[in-house]
């Protein structure tokens, strides 16, 4: 596994659960909430997974968006659908999401070198 998913994805499970071990009912709410939310309803999952991904991007979180972008990956989404959604979210986000949409590709190659 490429080192930048290695790290991100063994950083993000620590740090989950040492915050989860604190036992906070409201941060166990939240974490069950965003696991749900993505999961298969009226709109399928790598739908849900780009409108994550779209939302990250115009938020400026890179966490978040190398979450989404691995979901992507995960779900059996392209590069050229990927690409679609960091488009539109460039365009909505404005140039100030620039240095996220690089390095959103920096992680998506890496996912793709896996």
């Amino acid at each position: 596994m490429n080192n930048k998913i290695k790290d991100f994805d063994e950083y993000r499970e620590k740090m989950n659960k040492r915050i989860l071990k604190d036992d906070n009912k409201i941060l166990h709410r939240i974490f069950n909430l965003d696991t749900k939310a993505f999961q298969e309803g009226a709109l399928d999952v790598r739908t849900k997974e780009l409108l994550g991904l779209t939302a990250s991007m115009v938020l400026r979180c890179d966490d978040c968006v190398k979450y989404h972008l691995e979901a992507c990956h995960k779900a059996g989404l392209n590069g050229k659908e990927v690409a679609e959604a960091l488009s539109i979210s460039t365009l909505v986000g404005g140039t100030i999401v620039i240095p996220h949409l690089r390095r959103a590709y920096e992680f998506w190659d890496a996912l793709q070198e896996d």
